[in-house]
């Protein structure tokens, strides 16, 4: 079974396109955990009616951490809410490369869900330089990380100490005990953050981030700023 993952805060108007996605998938051994910050909106009667079990979340790495301990499936699955499957086929083809593989973390490439040329630029050079750098210093996004039970346990989860990128320290961690790498599907992304902080600002602070990272390892202090869900207050 693939157990699916999703952390929420205030997601009501990401949330129902990701879930009719997956209902729409030709794969159907899975099941939908959906991990809640104790959301202001109806993010978690949207879940309940989609058939997810809700359980409670925190931020993102304790959200996924909490959800992975609720699941069932010895194959696990973490999205963010405001990501879309491309296709119906989309878990049928990346259950059997994955286990073809014989990988124990993977991830997908990216696209926007945006027409504009700087974001397609963004999205290509993030992919081009995720995928080279794969062996040195790997990268997985938290939208979009594969990993078996036996994994996430042996690395005790997400660091919930890490105010920012904690699914690339996850990666990190992962790869010292398994077999990680791409898969062939493209997986669309939301561009909300791009929209709401700005797209140079936001090159800049994961630019800094991975640079900081490198160094100086993870990141346990709050000086990037990162900011779970979305208020309308804030939009």
């Amino acid at each position: 079974m693939l157990s699916i993952i999703i952390p929420t805060y205030n997601e009501e108007k990401t949330l129902p396109a990701l879930l009719r996605s997956i209902k729409e998938q030709d794969f159907d051994d899975y099941e939908i955990i959906v991990a809640d910050n104790q959301s202001t909106d109806s993010t978690r009667k949207i879940a309940e009616r989609s058939g997810a079990r809700v359980v409670e979340g925190g931020l993102p790495g304790a959200g996924r951490n909490l959800g992975a301990k609720a699941a069932k499936g010895e194959k696990l699955l973490f999205l963010d809410a405001d990501v879309v499957l491309p296709h119906p086929r989309f878990f049928s083809n990346t259950m059997r490369e994955f286990d073809r593989r014989a990988y124990d973390i993977a991830t997908c490439k990216i696209i926007p869900l945006s027409e504009k040329r700087a974001d397609r630029l963004f999205h290509w050079v993030y992919n081009h330089y995720s995928t080279k750098m794969k062996r040195v210093f790997p990268h997985a996004p938290g939208f979009c990380i594969f990993a078996r039970r036996h994994i996430h346990e042996k690395i005790k989860g997400f660091d919930e100490d890490i105010k920012l990128a904690e699914d690339h320290d996850y990666t990190q961690r992962a790869v010292q005990h398994g077999n990680f790498g791409f898969l062939s599907e493209h997986i669309p992304v939301s561009v909300r953050r791009f929209d709401k902080e700005g797209r140079v600002k936001i090159a800049i602070k994961y630019i800094f981030c991975d640079i900081y990272m490198f160094f100086f390892g993870s990141v346990k202090n709050d000086i990037f700023k990162y900011r779970f869900g979305y208020h309308e207050d804030e939009e």
